[in-house]
């Protein structure tokens, strides 16, 4: 708990660049509300939240010293009422009820696109406002929260079991990795230790989800670049891992298979065999596209050079993953703030600075062969043991926080436990700081390119409507 100089003085250091933002949420009890605040070094270590009671309904804005925390203090403000001094967007983000002003855009010959809430394809809700002067993007407004699904709220009272089933279908694509860091806070919170086999089975789940999606994405970026043939033979090999995925751990996205306290499901020798054996033909299959990509001409005129986002602008927000890898931000919490099994199992990490399409489509390229590189080093140095460690069955009042790298970037999860059941519980999705630099990115370009900029993006709509 720190007063309010106390928490303007972590404002200030996000300002100046010796903590880099994690999240800012709300919670409230019988205690009254609080506003919480995680925060890490730019160097990924020292993971610390601090908290501050809104006795007034108050609190100083986080916004104010980091743009990135804007997005998540307007989603604050609509949940929780408590009101953010200072913000400097305070419009609504959840409240679509109330009257909405999109920000404006002055010049001759403008005029504006509505897109959505509604898609032709089968994708989430998010509308997108664009301001244009003739084909070109002047100014791009996204706005989400039209499936808000009340998880957090659905969390608090129930068993860590139940719980992380719900934080394993905020976004379904990411299954693994937000089941993953909710139950390492679970595991912070109660001390937990997790068996070194379910450490490796979770590193490996990650590593395959990592995969299908990368490989998923490359085909799609292709697609709306206007290449479908890379697309439909990237949507075989993602079908191949998710084949592989249900063969190893009984379902296709592996959902439900990361508890606490290690896996719920075992890797046979059989399907560790059969796993180990596909992934260099699967590599090979999509080097050829690699190749394919890159000797393209009119496929490479569409991605390079589109949708820049400024390496200092991708700092700026926050931007992790394969987004903010493109742009010259080096951080991966596998490696810098290692947790089992990457403690022991380093991955390489891409990193490129030209920020636009194509460099997100080759950080993708770079991962995926360092996650197949991965799942063979694991499986070759996979232990004997349980699989599960069981948590308390008792105990007080007890706070964890942790991190998991997603394939969009780091996921943060954080949980207070009272006695055997969840009081509170918070996750972040890397997305929430995607959006804004779209917004930034896609400016300049041609309307035409949007669904290639955006895709290359893929920030999640349901990541956001918690």
């Amino acid at each position: 708990m720190v007063d309010a100089a106390g928490w303007r003085a972590a404002g200030a250091s996000l300002a100046a660049g010796a903590r880099v933002l994690v999240a800012v949420w709300a919670t409230g009890d019988d205690a009254g509300s609080r506003v919480h605040l995680a925060t890490r070094r730019p160097d990924g270590s020292d993971l610390a939240v601090i908290a501050l009671r809104a006795e007034d309904g108050t609190y100083p804005s986080i916004g104010q010293y980091h743009p990135g925390a804007i997005l998540m203090e307007r989603a604050l403000q609509d949940a929780s009422g408590l009101r953010a001094e200072g913000l400097p967007d305070p419009r609504p983000w959840l409240d679509h009820e109330r009257d909405f002003a999109f920000l404006p855009a002055e010049g001759e010959g403008l005029h504006r696109i509505p897109v959505g809430p509604i898609h032709a394809g089968t994708i989430e809700p998010g509308h997108f406002r664009f301001t244009v002067n003739g084909e070109t993007i002047v100014r791009l407004e996204a706005r989400l929260g039209y499936t808000r699904k009340g998880t957090l709220g659905l969390m608090q009272g129930s068993a860590p079991d139940a719980a992380v089933r719900l934080a394993g279908r905020v976004s379904g694509d990411s299954t693994v990795a937000y089941a993953w860091a909710f139950s390492r806070a679970v595991e912070a919170a109660r001390e937990v230790a997790v068996p070194p086999r379910a450490s490796a089975l979770r590193g490996v789940m990650a590593e395959l989800e990592r995969l299908a999606n990368h490989a998923g994405d490359f085909g799609a970026i292709c697609n709306d670049a206007g290449f479908p043939l890379i697309n439909a033979h990237a949507g075989a090999l993602r079908e191949t891992i998710l084949r592989q995925a249900d063969a190893c751990f009984g379902h296709r996205l592996m959902m439900d298979r990361i508890v606490p306290g290690g896996v719920a499901a075992d890797l046979a020798p059989v399907a560790a065999a059969s796993l180990r054996a596909e992934l260099p033909a699967w590599l090979g299959r999509f080097e050829r596209l690699v190749e394919l990509y890159g000797k393209t001409a009119s496929l490479q005129d569409r991605v390079v050079g589109a949708g820049r986002l400024a390496p200092d602008l991708a700092r700026r927000l926050g931007c992790g993953g394969y987004v903010g890898r493109a742009a010259g931000q080096d951080f991966d919490a596998r490696r810098d703030a290692p947790y089992p099994p990457y403690d022991r199992h380093a991955p390489a990490v891409p990193s490129l600075s030209a920020g636009d399409v194509d460099a997100r489509a080759r950080i993708r390229i770079a991962e995926i062969r360092a996650s197949a590189a991965l799942i063979g080093d694991m499986l070759d140095a996979l232990p004997e043991g349980g699989i599960r460690a069981a948590l308390p069955e008792s105990g007080g009042e007890a706070f964890g926080c942790a991190l998991a790298e997603g394939f969009r970037g780091d996921i943060f999860a954080a949980v207070r436990l009272c006695g055997p059941v969840v009081a509170d519980a918070f996750l972040r999705d890397p997305s929430w700081f995607l959006w804004p630099a779209l917004e930034a990115a896609i400016e300049g370009n041609i309307v035409a390119d949007f669904p290639l900029c955006n895709k290359s993006f893929n920030a999640a709509y349901s990541g956001c409507d918690l």
